[in-house]
């Protein structure tokens, strides 16, 4: 079973730190997009045979393009890939209230990820987001009301102006709305990025501030009831999040739109920032995917880690002696740790995830 990626890159207003693909004021092109998605879906479904188990809609904002074109995509989504028994998540941000809770769920959408971000007004306006918490409060309470019980709010840690008192408030306010997931992102200056030309240094958090938020996150969502199964992700049982899991369990997906990137058949490849790309090209797929290091890399960034049983399930081996001998020279560290079933970075680990991943496949 493959998952299923579809990218809505629309926006009411581009964020000042996000550098995904999006655009705004494109309302007039709702239709076309849908349209070149769906046929898309078809196309690759008639390549591949296969069936998928997950559906994510991400973006930019999905539900701007409104429930009937994002039912729409589902219905060609389950036609063409069958879709038995998946999770299908939308993205919606809560700054209006326009969006048809009621016509998502009917129309198969189970899973919905609000972009919360912060539960306080300030760090929301320096966030540049279009919401206040009151909104926010609102929209979750709608999505329950239509009977979205698999709901995911996000948060961000280390944002201009947050303090370790703010964060742990913003994690009540998460816990107060009985929501079963939380993904909590450390906030990354991406270059291109309006945050990025910024001259103001008090913008970033230096890296002792953002491990102090980042194991405070950790540590508190830990005592709400959601356990940490990813670097940023946290969940109450039996919530994961099943189609992020596909990436960093290196399993195959399918992702379309601008800038969507796929790893299908052993193979990956994606599509260029632009719709004319998207509209014009088909990828060819070349790029490897698969390999042992890649498995490595993104399994580590997993609270379970990499075990021998994945591992050798994968590739018909146990985990590689010389990866075993270097995690030995890290416990000291407490970055890590090593057990019979195999190695798993700690919280404090997860902070220094690359440098260490690179040292152990070194």
């Amino acid at each position: 079973m493959i998952g299923l990626y579809l990218h809505i890159p629309f926006c009411r207003r581009k964020c000042p730190y996000c550098d995904f693909y999006s655009v705004s004021d494109a309302a007039d092109t709702f239709d076309t997009y849908t349209e070149a998605l769906c046929e898309r879906i078809r196309h690759y479904a008639a390549v591949y045979h296969t069936a998928a188990d997950t559906l994510y809609c991400g973006g930019g904002t999905p539900s701007l393009l409104g429930a009937e074109r994002l039912v729409r995509l589902v219905q060609t989504a389950r036609e063409s890939f069958g879709l038995s028994g998946a999770e299908i998540t939308a993205e919606v941000n809560p700054e209006k209230q326009d969006i048809d809770f009621a016509a998502l769920r009917k129309g198969g959408f189970n899973r919905i990820s609000i972009g919360l971000q912060s539960a306080h007004d300030t760090e929301l306006q320096a966030l540049g987001r279009l919401h206040n918490t009151r909104q926010a409060a609102d929209c979750i309470a709608q999505a329950k009301a239509a009977g979205f019980t698999n709901i995911s709010l996000d948060l961000m840690l280390a944002t201009p102006g947050q303090t370790k008192d703010s964060l742990l408030r913003s994690i009540e306010f998460c816990a107060r709305q009985e929501v079963p997931h939380i993904s909590a992102y450390l906030l990354k200056i991406e270059p291109d990025t309006p945050y990025a030309r910024r001259k103001d240094k008090a913008l970033l958090c230096d890296d002792d501030r953002q491990a102090e938020l980042y194991l405070t996150a950790v540590e508190q969502l830990a005592v709400y009831g959601y356990q940490q199964y990813e670097i940023s992700n946290f969940a109450q049982a039996g919530f994961e999040g099943r189609h992020n899991l596909k990436y960093w369990h290196d399993e195959e997906y399918l992702g379309l739109g601008p800038s969507a990137h796929s790893f299908i058949n052993g193979k990956r490849f994606y599509y260029g920032r632009s719709f004319e790309s998207f509209y014009r090209d088909i990828p060819t797929p070349d790029g490897i995917g698969g390999e042992p290091e890649e498995f490595i890399l993104l399994g580590l960034r997993l609270r379970e880690g990499i075990t021998h049983a994945r591992y050798r399930e994968r590739f018909g081996t146990d985990i590689p002696p010389s990866v075993l001998h270097k995690s030995r020279q890290l416990l000291p560290t407490g970055y890590l740790t090593l057990t019979p079933d195999g190695i798993a970075l700690t919280p404090q680990g997860f902070l220094v995830s690359n440098a260490v991943i690179a040292f152990l496949l070194s």
